[in-house]
């Protein structure tokens, strides 16, 4: 109570802008602990008073959320050295009173996406983000080595994009600004609830016979009050509006064209499909502008343009940036409009596209640092011969010897004058990123690389000059041969390790690859859908098509366009072989398309009227049309290559823990190469005996051994094997799995991804098909007493679920399309308003029926038995009698009961049947013999659920019926906080809650955009629930191939460093010369990077088959062999076959066994993950 008090007092004293977070403190245990973390906030930024209470275990922290987030909190307490997580956030309230949650505040920073040249290794990334966190108003940054982006969360009025990038190349590296995304304003936000309040009415108009008929029928509707869009064409002699129905109602548009001297008549009027975001941006090249007056023309005539709202032209780059309303014009129009003011534009994307590709290839760097290893191979090989190869082996010919002057000596001459341009010409990049990275603290690779190479080279010019200036003048010992080798060596290693960089991110690069740069539609797009419409009336019942007179009225033209300017409700032109530029709806025609590149399903898909395609897919052997629905940025596909980049930029907890160690490797290593260099020289002068190497003349004496040593130190080790250990191998992984349909949103999912012990199945669209269907409607007697009053109950029905995405309500459109007589129009007569839907219950509606002259509204309740009652209307027992019986039978499998009441009052009940998907069965029995315990949760009845369960092998124990989106989500947390770490599967919006709450969330593709954008894996094969299995199984191969990366890096140095300090030299004189070091250095990072690329072979384990799983589970004799493998036996195995350790068995038994994977020791491979797994029945 006490702690009550006083959060309510300090909640009361609480300014308007400060923010209230409450935080969950583990570890704490007197009051020094509680004082530790109330100090932790002192002096910090943003921090008002601080509360922690010692009983409960919790800190009430009242910060500024713009100047502390609430994960800063966190780790703030963290920091202290305790646990923190972050239970609550209460935000400040706004100007007008209204609450803010700390996401929409969050979402009020702008993201801004740079290019950034130069990063090497994990101490570059460090640099990057320290430079980057010091800035005041950055947020968070995320910096990505593979795909050279660093991602920033900034408030840009604090900070701009130009200036981080600035910030960026003050530490050494060149920096672009790619992307910004702006926060969506308030305005932007209302624009959108509008636009969702909008109807689209299709008018046909008779009577229309040239253009001068079309203009004047669009001057009838100019400046009109609550027209939004108004679209006509001649040849369909059609008209589609979208317009506000409160100002300009249905009735009105028709007696508006009536007056004109035309015949209209409505053809349908619906509700305006929901769009994300109503405000669209873009980027265009302009060509011909001159000077800032000609740009403010242009800015003015824009701006004059419908639906733009801003238009701003910035001449130094000779690009405009428009933000027009999405809803109202499209790019293309905004193009149109810039060229007909005189300029050409092209859009930047495709600039950018370009040079993203070429940068994921690493072709600049790889060109490069190829002519670089050239042109140093060309001086480093006669220094070689000279130094080394002459005077050793060719003494005859060694002109090296000749003296110049006293002390001058013809062959160090030659080797200083070959040296120059090596050292300073290819090293001058070296120098200048050393520079910068010491300037700020933060030594990089190439600080180790100039200390190296350049000590040996002033050490050989120091023993020239020595020779000359000290009689009797011999010949000095140099090492010219070091320096060059040591650089063409380095140059070397980067080519290659930028070549097989290159190949990391070859499966992003063919995603981007795959939209057509050109695509062909029709220049007149309504008279193309009316077209389509009158072809398909026109086939025969054997699909062939009935010769028409279609020539007597000629057809719209075609227009080939940039894929760029692609708009929706674009009807595009696919001929045999095409790719699809956009996503769309066929409207015209049959083929077959190959969608592998996108899903991975093999076999080309058939494609039909009103079936959906997808950008990047090749259309087969038959034309066909389609309209668009999503385009550009848009698209699946670049939601695809968005998520794969972001995935690819982001970094695993593990990684971040290897860069930390990244950072303080250089400055390591330098110490660690001052100490090898003092400590021989004074050994080496105490010792009585010292090792040979020191007393040989041919050696150079013990200074020249002792400096050896101490650059051998330093090239050796490279801090960039550790760093590229992860990345490289999350790169490939969610490459690989975006080519088999798996997409994993980041380098921390596939972490968290390995450690799932539980997996949560939603029902309907996820275990099931989703694609239900009206088995049987048991409709009262007094909407049945005659055939008008039964249909018109049925389009009662269908007008409520019109707009529905759930499959119940889409299968009940479905029915109530074909039971009420309008089957083949594309939706129902009538209007819907005062929609709610309450989640997993039911929904209300009000509808008015076209059917009659007479107008009737009906208040419509559709829900479960719960929904109905809850409002205050009884449903007969004998509704729901039946519901028993599903519980014992097996072939009604997946019946769901609904009910229907209209004005208050049950009018009946509708059974939808669905069927259990194909892969059910074996996608659990593969989770089972993977260790994975599974689970069944859905908002349907028990006897319901219990059945599917039975049919795909979950317990009965493990089904969790009846759960509304918040007991989805309470359920998981419960798991969690049983112990269990849980994978919840869903395709809904009633799922995004629990797909959020869990430790991974797996969306499939079939699903909404809401339930995708709040999983952690998206499944683009929603009908192979393998995938669910395969995408831990991959996670579990990539997150191996990490550790067994990082043991590598750790180990190449943990052994090479002895060699390398000299530490064998009393035990047989071994050692590493410099530019063995040197070559060395260069092999570890390419190592890695190869070890990375062997998971490009990785495909699903062979015994995770549908027919073998189903055929074993059928049989009860599966046999189980732990899948959770040792980390080397999965990383050479990454076909998911199993293999013999050998003799690194005995390694099980050792502590070194338990930190590399976490498994006890003593456990055996063999053992691991075996669960029984029950008899199921086959599904039916």
């Amino acid at each position: 109570m006490l702690g009550a008090e006083v959060d309510g007092s300090s909640a009361a004293r609480l300014p308007a802008h400060m923010a209230t977070t409450t935080v969950n403190v583990e570890g704490m245990t007197c009051g020094a602990c509680t004082s530790a973390v109330e100090g932790a906030f002192k002096g910090v930024d943003g921090v008002g008073e601080v509360s922690v209470s010692l009983m409960m275990g919790r800190a009430v922290v009242h910060h500024d959320p713009n100047v502390l987030s609430p994960d800063k909190v966190a780790e703030i307490i963290e920091d202290s050295g305790f646990d923190a997580t972050v239970i609550s956030t209460d935000s400040p309230a706004g100007p007008s009173g209204d609450t803010t949650t700390a996401k929409e505040k969050g979402s009020m920073v702008s993201t801004t996406t740079l290019s950034i040249e130069g990063m090497t290794c994990g101490a570059c990334t460090s640099a990057v983000e320290g430079g980057l966190k010091e800035v005041a108003g950055v947020k968070s940054v995320n910096v990505s080595l593979l795909s050279e982006r660093a991602v920033v969360e900034h408030d840009a009025s604090t900070v701009t994009p130009d200036q981080l990038a600035e910030i960026i190349e003050d530490r050494g590296f060149g920096a672009r600004v790619l992307d910004t995304a702006a926060p969506q304003s308030g305005a932007s936000q209302e624009t959108t609830e509008t636009t969702s309040r909008l109807m689209v009415t299709t008018v046909s108009i008779d009577g229309m016979t040239c253009g001068a008929c079309t203009s004047s029928i669009e001057n009838i509707f100019s400046g009109v009050d609550g027209l939004v869009q108004f679209n006509i064409s001649l040849l369909a002699e059609r008209a589609i509006i979208t317009h506000d129905p409160v100002a300009l109602p249905s009735k009105s548009i028709v007696n508006m064209i009536d007056d004109a001297g035309f015949e209209a008549t409505i053809l349908s009027s619906e509700p305006q499909a929901p769009v994300s975001s109503a405000v669209g941006r873009v980027i265009l090249n302009l060509h011909g502008l001159r000077d800032a007056s000609s740009a403010g023309a242009l800015e003015e005539s824009l701006l004059q343009k419908p639906g733009i709202s801003s238009a701003s032209v910035d001449i130094a780059t000779s690009r405009i940036t428009v933000l027009y309303d999405s809803s109202v014009i499209g790019v293309r129009s905004v193009v149109v409009a810039i060229e007909a003011a005189g300029y050409n534009a092209l859009l930047a994307d495709t600039d950018d596209t370009n040079a993203q590709l070429e940068s994921l290839a690493k072709t600049k760097e790889v060109q490069e640092w190829k002519r670089s290893f050239l042109f140093s191979v060309s001086f480093a090989v006669p220094v070689f011969v000279i130094n080394m190869l002459l005077p050793m082996y060719l003494r005859p010919l060694d002109f090296g010897k000749v003296q110049l002057i006293p002390g001058l000596y013809l062959g160090d001459v030659a080797c200083l004058l070959l040296t120059i341009p090596v050292q300073f010409g290819v090293g001058k990049r070296f120098y200048i990123s050393s520079y910068k990275s010491l300037k700020h603290r933060s030594p990089t690779m190439d600080v180790l690389v100039v200390m190296g190479t350049s000590a040996a080279f002033f050490y050989s010019v120091f023993t020239m000059v020595m020779a000359l200036i000290i009689a009797p003048h011999k010949r000095p010992s140099t090492v010219f041969d070091t320096s060059t080798m040591l650089i063409t060596f380095i140059t070397l290693g980067r080519w290659l390790e930028n070549r097989a960089k290159g190949q990391t991110s070859a499966a992003l690069s063919r995603l981007m690859s795959l939209a057509p740069s050109m695509t062909t539609i029709y220049d007149d797009p309504i008279a193309a859908e009316k077209m389509a419409e009158e072809w398909e009336a026109s086939r025969t019942g054997n699909g062939e098509q009935k010769s028409t007179s279609d020539n007597e009225r000629p057809g719209p033209g075609h227009q080939v366009i940039p894929t760029e300017l692609i708009e929706v409700g674009d009807i595009v032109v696919l001929r045999p072989g095409d790719k699809v530029s956009a996503d769309g709806i066929v409207i015209r025609g049959e083929s077959y398309v190959d969608e592998s590149m996108i899903t991975g399903e093999a076999l080309p898909i058939h494609k039909a009227k009103g079936s959906a395609v997808i950008a990047g897919t090749v259309n087969g052997t038959s034309s066909i049309d389609f309209k668009v629905t999503r385009a550009g940025k848009d698209t699946q596909l670049s939601q695809i290559v968005k998520l794969v980049q972001d995935a690819q930029t982001s970094r695993a907890p593990i990684q971040r823990m290897a860069d930390t160690v990244a950072g303080y490797f250089v400055p390591a290593i330098i110490s660690l190469g001052l100490i090898t260099f003092f400590g021989w020289m004074v050994m080496s002068h105490l010792l009585p005996h010292p090792p040979k190497i020191f007393l040989a003349d041919d050696n150079g004496g013990k200074l020249m051994v002792c400096l050896k040593l101490c650059i051998s130190v330093i090239v050796f080790a490279c801090p960039c094997a550790l760093g590229l250990s992860t990345p490289t191998a999350v790169m490939v992984g969610t490459g690989v799995g975006a080519q088999q349909g798996i997409l994993v949103k980041g380098g921390a999912i596939l972490e968290a991804a390995t450690k799932i012990t539980h997996v949560v199945f939603d029902k309907t669209g996820t275990l099931t098909t989703g694609k239900m269907s009206v088995a049987e409607a048991k409709i009262e007697r007094h909407w049945t007493s005659n055939e008008w009053r039964r249909k018109l109950w049925w389009l009662i029905v269908g007008l409520a679920e019109m707009n529905s995405e759930h499959p119940i309500g889409k299968a009940i459109f479905s029915a109530a399309k074909t039971e009420s007589g309008h089957s083949d129009e594309g939706g129902l007569p009538g209007s819907l308003g005062d929609f709610d839907a309450c989640v997993g219950k039911g929904i209300s509606a009000l509808v008015e029926p076209a059917s009659s002259a007479e107008r009737v509204r009906y208040r419509v309740l559709i829900g479960n038995a719960t929904f109905l009652r809850s409002r205050d209307i009884p449903v007969p027992e004998s509704a729901e009698a039946a519901d028993s019986d599903t519980a014992t039978s097996k072939v009604p499998a997946g019946i769901t009961r609904i009910h229907v009441a209209i004005d208050n009052q049950y009018t009946g009940t509708l059974l939808l049947r669905d069927t259990v998907k194909v892969t059910a069965v074996a996608a659990v029995a593969a989770l089972h013999r993977m260790g994975i315990s599974t689970s069944l949760i859905t908002g349907d009845t028990h006897a319901t659920a219990i059945s599917i369960a039975n049919a795909v092998g979950i317990s009965p124990e493990s089904v969790h019926a009846s759960a509304s989106p918040s007991d989805k989500q309470s359920i998981i947390s419960s798991l969690e906080t049983s112990g269990e770490r849980v994978a919840m599967v869903g395709d809904g919006i009633n799922d995004s809650p629990a797909l959020a709450t869990a430790s991974i969330g797996i969306a499939l593709a079939s699903g909404t955009d809401v339930a995708m954008e709040a999983a952690d894996i998206v499944l683009m094969r929603p009908d192979d629930l393998l995938s669910v299995p395969a995408s831990l199984s991959l996670s579990r191969a990539v997150f191996n191939r990490i550790r067994m990366n990082l043991v590598w890096a750790c180990m190449y140095n943990v052994i090479g460093l002895p060699f390398a300090m000299g530490l064998f030299l009393p035990f047989g004189g071994y050692m590493l010369p410099p530019m063995a070091a040197g070559a060395a250095m260069a092999a570890s990072s390419i190592s890695v990077v190869v070890s990375s690329l062997l998971l490009k072979f990785w495909r699903r384990p062979r015994w995770m088959d549908a027919e073998k799983l189903e055929k074993q589970v059928e049989m009860g004799n599966l046999s189980f062999r732990g899948s959770r493998k040792s980390w080397w036996g999965a990383a050479l195995s990454v076909s998911g076959s199993s293999g013999r350790v050998g003799p690194l068995r005995w390694i099980q038994g050792t502590r070194f066994w338990f930190f590399v994977t976490g498994k006890p020791s003593g456990r055996l491979d063999s053992d691991e993950g075996y669960v029984p797994l029950q008899t199921v029945e086959p599904a039916v």
